[in-house]
């Protein structure tokens, strides 16, 4: 959760059919600043070739991959994702556990006017703050709906569907909740598989809280009950789930 957001930048695809098909990532490169030790370059992918990404060989390789990621980030100890006075960093935290699991989530999206460059077939390079600015997760819950497909994410409706599938098919889970003030932080997550130690809450067999790992007020490695469904919190005025393989 970030204390400020900012509308995500878009085209009307009514009126641009072809942007849909020229919509592209707005990467930037990794930096050597960009560390779980440090709080400097956020925006950017961690430099660091130890953090392992997922092995996507099969479900259990995935599955196993995704925990040892969790271990290394260190999402309650690292850093990186401390909440300061001003912010927390929920958004990163998503972002980096992503990243890592070969997902794209924008951590940066195209300006408006990049966007427009875009859609009609010039290259537009990734600069911060000139050709890209942040984005956050209000923000971000937009884009999962309008840009999200082009990008190999799949829309879900319950916690039993996105549990179900992280825990069947080893695939990236997010829960993105959109702030009803504007202004201020909403918040995004990862769903994890479950373990023998990790479980999701259940009531009569059904998931009602996934497994979820999360920066925030509070850093969570592991979570389901302790925050229960926060999504549906009148804080928030929509949310979506949403999974990738």
């Amino acid at each position: 959760m970030e204390k400020y957001t900012v509308a995500t930048a878009s085209l009307s695809l009514d009126e641009t059919p072809a942007a849909t098909h020229s919509i592209i990532k707005a990467d930037l490169a990794p930096d050597p600043e960009s560390q779980l030790d440090s709080m400097e370059m956020k925006m950017n992918p961690i430099s660091d070739s130890s953090i392992p990404f997922r092995d996507v060989t099969n479900v259990a390789s995935k599955k196993e991959s995704f925990h040892k990621l969790i271990a290394k980030l260190d999402v309650e100890k690292s850093l990186r994702y401390q909440r300061t006075i001003e912010d927390t960093y929920c958004n990163v935290y998503a972002y980096d556990y992503c990243y890592f699991s070969k997902v794209y989530l924008p951590t940066v999206w195209w300006t408006p006017e990049s966007l427009e460059k875009i859609a009609e077939g010039h290259k537009v390079e990734a600069v911060f703050e000139d050709t890209v600015d942040r984005i956050y997760s209000s923000a971000i819950t937009d884009w999962f709906v309008e840009y999200g497909s082009y990008f190999g994410w799949k829309q879900l409706f319950t916690p039993e569907e996105i549990q179900n599938k992280v825990n069947n098919e080893g695939g990236v889970g997010i829960i993105c909740a959109k702030r009803r003030e504007k202004g201020l932080s909403g918040h995004i997550l990862p769903v994890v598989p479950e373990t023998d130690l990790h479980k999701a809450y259940r009531e009569n067999g059904e998931v009602l809280y996934p497994l979820q790992s999360q920066a925030g007020k509070d850093n969570y490695n592991y979570f389901s009950e302790v925050r229960k469904d926060w999504w549906k919190d009148e804080l928030y005025s929509s949310y979506v789930f949403f999974y990738h393989e």
